[in-house]
């Protein structure tokens, strides 16, 4: 370490600045602020999940006090409102807090509640992903992708511009944290982000034409008296032209709501249909155990 341009100290040139406070911004603020708070909360008998780092979670008796963190975005809960009131004054004594009540907004996740339960879209964040893109005129269109068609890497001819196709599959990756059902098209368009062509820009967009049509689609998270895992899975053998891998998918329900979903290429070629099958019944049932150690 060196003495700051300017600020040379001829006398004691060994010495350098002790820096006493992150700025704002900075690309270690993060992690000093998170190990802060994460002191704090472990000195007040909060619990960190060996399954999610972010989450932490006080439990005595009945009372569960719930902490979920994500970087200055804090989502808190639990079994007993008048606890939770009282945690929250006291998180906000040892930090400048702003409450803003019931959960409604998240990281782009809106949250609507009745009496069945929660409902989780992006309404917001797909009108927001169509007018970056200029296409809140397109025609909405009843499936995501053409039924039936194969898509190669050879498709099409190159793009001028392939920045604009790799911002919107990164913008549509994000869209499948509440629309399962974009899993399968937005991984399939993913393993061509290296040399995307016309057709595969095609394919992006008539993706933006079914999301239009489809703005309020999300997650329905019910009431459930009989809170089990369920995994299913599934794999197409060989399905790819280019490189003959399998794709494989899976999805997870707590009760009646799904909970955990995915699609995508196996890492390597099935010698049969048989493997395939069991490389994705590992899949699944390794993201089981991962719940599981999160409950």
């Amino acid at each position: 370490m060196k003495q700051p341009q300017g600020f040379e100290d001829k006398n004691k040139p060994d010495f350098v600045c002790k820096l006493s406070k992150f700025l704002y911004g900075h690309r270690h603020a993060p992690h000093a602020w998170f190990d802060r708070l994460k002191e704090t909360l472990l000195s007040w008998k909060f619990v960190n999940s060996k399954a999610d780092s972010s989450l932490f979670f006080y439990k005595i008796d009945t009372l569960i006090i719930l902490v979920l963190i994500y970087v200055d975005d804090i989502i808190v809960t639990s079994n007993n409102l008048e606890k939770l009131k009282q945690f929250i004054t006291k998180l906000n004594l040892e930090f400048a807090l702003k409450d803003l009540g019931p959960l409604h907004y998240f990281l782009g996740v809106e949250v609507y509640r009745d009496h069945t339960g929660m409902y989780l879209n992006q309404t917001k964040y797909v009108e927001e992903l169509l007018r970056k893109n200029s296409m809140l005129h397109l025609k909405p269109c009843p499936t995501p992708m053409t039924i039936g068609k194969m898509i190669s890497i050879s498709d099409g001819e190159l793009l001028e511009n392939p920045t604009i196709y790799r911002s919107l599959i990164g913008g549509l990756q994000y869209l499948t944290h509440t629309r399962p059902d974009l899993s399968f098209a937005v991984n399939k368009l993913s393993q061509f982000l290296k040399a995307p062509t016309t057709s595969h820009w095609n394919t992006a967009k008539r993706i933006l034409r079914y999301v239009k049509g489809t703005p309020h689609h999300g997650l329905h998270i019910k009431h459930c008296d009989q809170l089990a895992l369920t995994g299913y899975s599934d794999a197409d053998w060989a399905c790819c032209p280019d490189d003959r891998r399998s794709i494989a998918g899976y999805c997870i329900y707590l009760g009646d709501s799904l909970v955990s979903w995915s699609l995508k290429k196996q890492a390597i070629v099935s010698r049969s249909s048989i493997e395939s099958e069991y490389r994705a019944l590992a899949q699944v049932s390794a993201e089981l155990s991962w719940i599981q150690a999160l409950l």
